[in-house]
């Protein structure tokens, strides 16, 4: 999980793309899914968005599994998948099974997808001991066209522990802790409670839109979050409000940033994290920075060395508490998986892959791999950070798909991100900005 979802996480860069496909999913027309990799002794094909050393070892995994199964399975990793998938769909020539980094394109296809039920597959009993929410992402008038095979985590909030400990901070475990010990930082004068950085070149922004999701997540609930996704409530509707108002407390109060929200705003999401591990409030040191888990990627290189040698002496991470009578949530992404041929040798192949024996094989040694699964096995890993991030998980009331992927794209990776870096910049109010959202909606 430490280096999560590079190219998940970088789907903001590209998402300004996948209106124009999703678009394009819709014009595929039916389909039968074709009557591709059916039979016995034929090679089920995958296709999917990750490359190089991710795929080889799915692909291996997917051997030694092969082994006992005695089904055969070629994946092909496409960089430009989404575009690749919806052509060869479209064409009449898709994939056995495909794996999708984001639901607006598999929800896209449901037309020519088979639910996931009509190929025999007990959708409640592989998702039996997943958290509230993961079995639902991809529910469409009440069939499951996709399930989860790996997920990445976003609730996190990393720290450094040889700092806290030279400062004499507490880790904190509620979201009261959590106030406390921002008034500490603050008070006694060690530096800056929290590091943001919203710039990502076109996609700038995306980071103010987790942490919203964060707080419409933990006080609206799993039903009012997905409303929200799907545009029932508004952005200036009391629920979002009050996860807003909740943002501002955290982060845009004196203080609590270096440079307030504006400087966040011209602050590369990449290098933020970097003030975690320098020492002094003259030099920037900040305490706490909220990011998903794929933000190891980009620590410095020798804090990178260490997380390799699961030395977590200078980083840690904890999960960001729920307000008081709020729900204990994870806010996260993953990867779907949805079958375009309906065969027995693909009923097999999508059990395998969405169950909890999937990583057994090999695969949980990828960093990036996070199973769905609360009784995944934790000794198939080979970091301390999937093994913690598995905890969080197990311990988390509900889990919400990252919310911004799964908006109308000229919501979600459009007006969000660019009406919140406003915000956050001083240069709008929070309701002026939440209006232009809403203002924004495809109705």
């Amino acid at each position: 999980m430490g280096m999560s979802q590079h190219r998940r996480i970088l789907a903001p860069m590209m998402a300004l793309g996948v209106v124009g496909l999703a678009l394009a999913g819709c014009t595929g027309g039916g389909g039968d899914g074709g009557d591709g990799g059916g039979g016995s002794g034929e090679t089920i094909t995958i296709m999917g968005g990750f490359t190089d050393a991710q795929a080889e070892a799915f692909q291996a995994d997917l051997d030694k599994w092969g082994e006992t199964s005695g089904i055969k399975v070629s994946y092909d990793g496409n960089t430009d998948f989404q575009t690749a998938v919806i052509a060869r769909a479209t064409a009449g020539n898709p994939p056995d099974i495909a794996i999708y980094p984001q639901p607006g394109v598999l929800k896209s296809q449901t037309q020519q997808l088979f639910p996931l039920e009509d190929l025999g597959i007990d959708v409640e009993a592989i998702t039996a001991d997943e958290a509230n929410g993961l079995g639902e992402i991809a529910v469409v008038d009440g069939q499951t066209f996709g399930l989860p095979y790996s997920i990445n985590v976003k609730s996190l909030v990393w720290y450094n522990p040889a700092a806290f400990e030279a400062a004499g901070l507490t880790v904190p475990t509620t979201d009261a802790e959590m106030t406390a010990l921002q008034q500490q930082i603050i008070d006694e004068g060690l530096g800056y409670p929290w590091c943001v950085g919203l710039e990502s070149g076109a996609a700038t922004g995306w980071p103010a839109t987790d942490w919203l999701e964060e707080y419409v997540l933990r006080y609206g609930g799993l039903e009012d979050y997905n409303a929200w996704i799907a545009g029932d409530i508004l952005f200036n509707s009391d629920l979002v409000n009050e996860a807003g108002d909740k943002v501002a407390t955290e982060l845009l109060a004196e203080g609590k940033v270096n440079g307030g929200g504006a400087a966040a705003a011209t602050t590369a999401f990449q290098t933020a994290g970097n003030q975690l591990f320098v020492e002094g409030k003259d030099n920037g040191q900040c305490f706490m920075m909220r990011q998903g888990s794929f933000i190891a990627d980009f620590f410095p290189d020798d804090i990178k060395a260490q997380i390799a040698e699961n030395d977590l002496t200078n980083i840690d991470f904890f999960q960001l508490p729920a307000p008081e009578g709020a729900e204990q949530a994870m806010l996260g992404g993953g990867d779907l998986v949805g079958a375009f041929t309906d065969s027995d040798e693909v009923k097999q192949v999508v059990e395998y892959i969405t169950g909890k024996e999937f990583g057994t094989n090999g695969y949980a040694s990828q960093a990036i791999f996070l199973s769905p699964h609360n009784d995944f096995d934790t000794s198939f890993y080979t970091t301390e950070f999937q093994k913690k991030a598995q905890e969080l998980l197990a311990g988390s009331e509900i889990f919400g798909f990252d919310a911004s992927d799964q908006m109308p794209g000229e919501v979600g990776s459009g007006t969000e991100w660019s009406e919140l870096t406003s915000w956050f910049a001083g240069q709008k109010t929070m309701e002026q900005a939440f209006d232009a959202i809403d203002a924004s909606w495809p109705r």
